[in-house]
């Protein structure tokens, strides 16, 4: 039987670790091929490593069609769904499924809509419910819909959603290593490439490091919030009724400006703080 290989699908999904190809190797030399493989026409959509294992050690196998499909994204969706079905499936690779299936969705929502007259808010463009081989009326296809249909949250779509558009290669290879978490990952991918790529060079470590004071530099540098109304009103209130009693005793006033005087260096240590991380951050990028 002629069975065609389609390297844009072979390489869709993610390829198997040495450990883990090792293992179904194992395995299939015990057992056999008990998954068929599936077929779209000619091409194999599914089980690329269980042919060449059963291909190396002439071991049999069975083939199975499906023959539902209009088009190569209808493929990339269904394999997408195939591959979320499965435990062995990292986060990370979960989230990048899920953002591949939001472009694929996207896109044919787009063409939908060019080529319908239909209203904007009739438009499918829903990528929620797994197995979805085009949109479906009445749905949104938002970053909760994502995280349900991946089976992670939503804040760490939006994470791997940054790591995928601003990581440096480097990062990235680390994130799916499991060198570094993806909370960790997001947040050195605020860093310049050539940072990115000299903190991964550093090790774990140096990746929590790096983390570690993105972190801290964004929370020094957040502006306080803004009083509430009825907290504004609290502080007027409480400033006349310090104003009043200061006539009569100067030593509220003594201990307003005391205070002034510590908030004043706590800003100031602060701000030195920001300065040494800054420099040391730098150092370790020009060390690397």
């Amino acid at each position: 039987m002629n069975i065609v290989i389609n390297e844009e699908l072979r390489a869709y999904i993610d390829p198997l670790t040495p450990n883990e190809y090792a293992a179904l190797e194992r395995s299939m030399l015990a057992e056999g091929c008990r998954d068929a493989l599936v077929l779209w026409g000619d091409t194999l959509i599914d089980g690329h490593n269980r042919l060449a294992i059963c291909q190396k050690h002439g071991i049999e196998y069975k083939t199975v069609q499906n023959s539902r499909f209009g088009s190569i994204e209808d493929v990339q969706l269904w394999m997408i769904d195939n591959h979320l079905a499965r435990r062995s499936v990292t986060d990370f690779q979960r989230g990048v499924l899920a953002l591949r299936k939001k472009e694929i969705i996207a896109t044919r929502a787009a063409v939908q809509q060019e080529s319908s007259p239909a209203p904007a808010a009739d438009v499918a463009d829903s990528a929620a419910e797994p197995g979805a081989e085009a949109p479906q009326a009445g749905k949104r296809n938002t970053r909760e819909d994502l995280a349900k249909a991946a089976g992670i949250s939503s804040n760490t779509i939006g994470q791997i959603e940054k790591i995928t558009k601003t990581a440096a290669p480097e990062l990235v290879a680390a994130v799916r290593a499991g060198t570094i978490s993806i909370n960790a990952a997001a947040a050195v991918a605020s860093l310049p490439a050539s940072e990115q790529a000299a903190a991964v060079a550093g090790g774990r470590k140096e990746l929590q490091q790096a983390a570690k004071q993105v972190r801290e530099m964004k929370a020094a540098s957040k502006p306080p919030k803004p009083p509430k109304e009825g907290d504004t009103a609290e502080v007027s209130g409480a400033a006349n009724t310090v104003g009043n009693h200061s006539a009569q005793d100067g030593s509220d006033v003594s201990l307003l400006n005391r205070r002034i005087s510590e908030l004043s260096a706590e800003n100031a240590a602060l701000k030195e703080q920001i300065a040494m991380l800054s420099a040391a951050l730098e150092d370790a990028r020009r060390a690397a």
